[in-house]
């Protein structure tokens, strides 16, 4: 089962939550203020082999690892 990341709407908190799929978008309480008043957002992720960027949602040029890019100044 995969990990989603939610924030509440009432309390703002960030959470995370090991759903099926199918629940992935269906109503979860706030861990923090058990609101209802949820949403899942999109999770930030990177990946990297051999010291080259293979998949990164963080920006940058794809050269770096974020930081101080010469390239790019990410």
């Amino acid at each position: 089962m995969p990990i989603y990341e939610y924030v509440c709407d009432t309390c703002h908190q960030k959470f995370e939550s090991l759903r099926s799929i199918k629940e992935a978008d269906s109503p979860i309480p706030c861990q923090y203020c058990h609101s209802t008043e949820t949403h899942r957002i999109v999770s930030v992720f990177f990946a990297q082999s051999g010291g080259k960027v293979i998949a990164s949602s963080g920006g940058g040029c794809g050269s770096c690892a974020g930081g101080s890019c010469s390239t790019c100044g990410h």
